[in-house]
């Protein structure tokens, strides 16, 4: 069952402070830690085709241009160069059960500081970033652009945008984005995967583009405390209900819920070839995503 609270409004002033106070605490992370382990992960991802020359020794014969090979009866590898701009699009989930925490902060919140750090990497290497927030319908999509003022957009968003339906389509993220996306680009999917039926979809995505999915979770999105009865408000179908958290199966049936959704979010990425990063909102998500990049740099 997914949880959630109700909107937070907040005024311009206390937006923007908000927005200052991100960009200070991800602009620090992304300009010391990240940005050079982001370069070394995502380099070379976007290549284009320059031209054919050659076998030498110590070249990966999965270049080998086979045709001209068999034109010139030896052996001829394509030679690629890096395109020196590459394109992030953050794929942000925005439904209600983002709007849940039970420490210090929303799951949403962590979100948007991870966004925001990834964002600002990105704009290091100066690359194109562009944000897609999404429920079960499109909420909105900005296009890649460069620049720090873009990204402080891409943050405002974040932090304010209120969604009309506040239920769950990875699925149809997926399938927009690679409808509006023709380029090869670095893909982040943000959300905390309590969702299925996107597998298929996901497949095709990762074909084109390279994905990563951050799966953000609470520590009661795993478990469920004895409480008694209790009364939950389901976010994402805004109704609320007498719960029994006293009974053993009830728990049992929650955590076994939950298990699934992670189960499919995990097999679902690894099946496509994309990566995946889950990261609790009371952990470090600077020691995961520093770890995942590292892994991914050295590969």
């Amino acid at each position: 069952m997914k949880r959630g609270l109700g909107e937070r409004k907040m005024d311009t002033k206390e937006i923007l402070k908000k927005v200052r106070k991100i960009e200070i605490k991800t602009r620090r992370l992304s300009d010391h830690i990240f940005s050079g382990e982001y370069h070394s992960s995502f380099k070379g991802r976007g290549m284009t085709f320059s031209e054919v020359r050659q076998y030498q020794y110590g070249d990966d014969v999965r270049a080998i241009d086979w045709n001209v090979t068999a034109r010139y009866n030896e052996p001829y590898v394509k030679v690629f160069e890096e395109e020196r701009e590459l394109t992030m699009m953050l794929m942000v989930d925005i439904s209600g059960s983002e709007l849940f925490g039970t420490t210090q902060q929303f799951k949403r919140d962590t979100i948007t500081e991870i966004a925001a750090t990834l964002a600002f990497s990105a704009i290091q290497n100066n690359d194109k970033v562009g944000l897609l927030l999404f429920s079960d319908e499109i909420e909105l999509f900005i296009p890649p652009k460069k620049g720090k003022s873009h990204v402080l957009r891409i943050i405002r968003e974040l932090i304010e945008f209120h969604p009309k339906s506040s239920k769950t389509s990875i699925n149809g993220a997926l399938k927009f984005l690679s409808q509006v996306m023709k380029k090869k680009a670095i893909v982040f999917v943000l959300s905390d995967f309590m969702d299925t039926h996107y597998e298929h979809t996901l497949k095709i995505v990762g074909r084109k583009h390279d994905v990563t999915g951050i799966r953000v979770y609470d520590k009661h999105d795993v478990s469920i405390p004895n409480l008694g009865m209790v009364s939950m408000l389901d976010a994402e179908t805004g109704k609320t209900m007498l719960v029994n958290t006293a009974s053993k199966s009830v728990r049992n049936g929650y955590t076994e819920h939950y298990l699934k959704s992670v189960d499919y979010f995990e097999k679902s990425f690894s099946h496509s070839g994309a990566g995946t990063i889950s990261s609790r909102i009371d952990e470090s998500y600077v020691k995961k995503l520093l770890g995942y990049f590292k892994r991914k740099g050295a590969r």
